[in-house]
This record gives structure tokens, sequence and C-alpha cells, in this order.
């Protein structure tokens, strides 16, 4: 794809316009949303994504549209799944609930510009050296393998990042929250509110995360445009998807062995696909179609048998508590 600069001035001048209205209706009036009011906005930012896509697709052609979907789909997946931290992170640092939304938001752009960053390093660093794909994948592969070897019990308690931990150590901070502010002053000290410090939290731990999804979508795609964008609309409904699946999450108690598969997947097809090009003749290209079914296959399959072994597990416990207690044993 050849993307005109001002494309590329036009999609950020109204990515950002949309980050500014939704960051004015959070400023005006902070408050914990409603489920309806999530699931309207949730409802928007996919169908503003599924446009896009079309647009894609009517303009570039099918190859370019898919690769923009397949990109978008893992990319909104891998972020459900970090929405799990977010849950933590929310407890550990004790955010009032009607400040969370603000919390979230700066917390997304802030990820969405380091994102941006790592995306255009990562697009020049791979037209520079192509072996990075292959680099890329084996880390795919790796990561898919921790999520398969994952423990629910990790989840249950936030680890700082160095960032975090460095931003904690050079900014004193209060230890209460004073409103939504970010800065106040004590006794003619200007210090941070921990408000800021979550903020960095969400951030810098999402960048993380991206060390995952940023080599995951360049297995399906590698125009930097389409990266960016499949980012960009997977981030920004992230504020209301958090609110609207809150409750939902732990149902989803095979979501990352679906991502697992997912990551495998692309791991794999990184790997053949530029063994390929590199003139090994039995290494197959997959077409992005092909990529496109496995992807959803994968994620509906997990979400179905998620639903399913909870459903099973609650029809259970009345089972359980109904059983007789086991007589103690009397020695002679």
């Amino acid at each position: 794809m050849t993307i005109p600069v001002w494309v590329w001035l036009v999609t950020i001048a109204c990515l950002t316009a949309i980050i500014c209205f939704d960051f004015y209706l959070v400023s005006r009036n902070p408050r914990h949303p409603s489920l309806r009011e999530c699931t309207i906005w949730v409802g928007c930012y996919v169908g503003l994504a599924v446009l896009f896509g079309i647009g894609v697709l009517l303009m570039a052609g099918p190859q370019y549209g898919g690769e923009f979907f397949a990109g978008w789909i893992t990319e909104y997946s891998l972020s459900v799944d970090n929405l799990f931290v977010f849950v933590i992170i929310m407890s550990s640092f004790a955010v009032p609930k009607e400040y969370r939304q603000k919390v979230l938001l700066i917390g997304i752009v802030v990820a969405l510009l380091l994102r941006g960053l790592f995306i255009a390093v990562g697009a020049e660093a791979i037209t520079r050296f192509d072996w990075l794909f292959y680099v890329f994948g084996a880390f795919l592969l790796y990561t898919a393998w921790k999520l398969l070897m994952h423990s629910d019990d990790e989840d249950d308690e936030f680890k700082e990042n160095a960032v975090l931990r460095t931003a904690k150590k050079f900014l004193p901070a209060t230890d209460e929250y004073n409103g939504a502010k970010l800065t106040v002053r004590v006794d003619g000290r200007k210090l941070v509110t921990p408000m800021l410090i979550v903020m960095i939290a969400i951030g810098t731990t999402d960048l993380l995360f991206a060390l995952d999804s940023i080599p995951a979508i360049f297995g399906l795609t590698r125009e930097p445009y389409l990266v960016f964008t499949a980012n960009a609309f997977a981030l920004m409904g992230l504020r209301q998807l958090f609110f609207l699946i809150g409750g939902l999450l732990d149902r989803l108690v095979y979501l990352s062995k679906g991502l697992a598969a997912v990551l495998g997947f692309i791991g794999l097809k990184l790997i053949a696909e530029t063994l390929h090009h590199h003139g090994v003749s039995w290494a197959p290209e997959i077409p992005i179609l092909v990529s496109l079914g496995v992807i959803l296959g994968t994620l509906t399959i997990t979400t179905i048998a998620s639903l399913i072994k909870v459903r099973r597990d609650r029809a259970r416990e009345p089972e359980r508590s109904d059983d007789p207690p086991v007589a103690a044993h009397k020695s002679e």
C-alpha cells in the first residue's frame, strides 16, 4: 500500500478528535458509567472499525481489507485479555469508581502514543532486516507457550514494572487521592497524587502487552498504516469495554488458551512465510482469509467453551453443597 502523507494526517486528526471528544465527556461528568451507555459506545467504536475496514476493502482490495480485519480482531482480543490486569491495577491502587474512566482514558492515550512509536520503529526495522520476522515468530511461539502454561493464581497480584518503580522513586506522591487532580501542593511542596501513578501503570503495562501484540499483527500485515489503525481502533473502545464486560471476565476461563492458539498460529505463519520468501519451496504462504478464519474460529470456540464450563461448574455447586458431610473416622 502507498499511503499519502495527507491520508496519515487525516486519519490521525480524526482519531485525535474522537479521543478528545471522549475525554471531554469523561471530564465533564466523572462517574461510573451505566451498562447501557457502555454498550452504545462499544457498539459505536466497533461500528467505526467495521466501516473503516470496509473502506479499506473497497479502496485497496480484499487482501488489505482482510489484513485489517484480521489484525483488528486479534488486537481487540488481546486487549480484552489486558482488561484482567487493568482490573487488578484499579483494585491495587484503590481508584475511586467515579475516576476510573479518566484513568483508563489517559492511560490508553499514553499507550497509543507509545505503540505508535513502537510501530514506527518496528516497521523501519523489518524493511531493513527481514530476518527479524524469524525473531517475531519465535517470540510469538514462546508467548503462546507461556499462556498455555499460565496459572490463574499469578493474576491475583499486580507486579510493578521498571518504569513504574522509577516513576514512584523520582515522583514523590501523596497517600490519598485529591479528586481527579494529578498534582497537589502540601506544605509548599508539589507532589503527585496516586492518580498520576496509576495512569503511568496502565500506560506502561499496556506497552508491555504491545511486545506480544505488535509482532502478532506484523505477522498478519506488513503495512504500517494497517498496523497503526488496527491498534488504534482496538484501544479506543477499551475504556467502555472495561465497564461493559468487567463482570464477564471471570467467565472467559479459556481466553488465555484461545489467545495462545492464535499467537502460536501467527508465529508459525510468520516463520513459514519468511522461509517461503527466502526460497524454501516446502514452506507455504497462508492466505489472509485462512488466517482470518482461524482467528475467528478459535476465538468463537474459546468463548463458547468458556461459557459452557462456567455454566456446568455453577450447576454442580448446589449438588456439592447438598452432599452430606463425611463422618469422621473414630479410632478404637
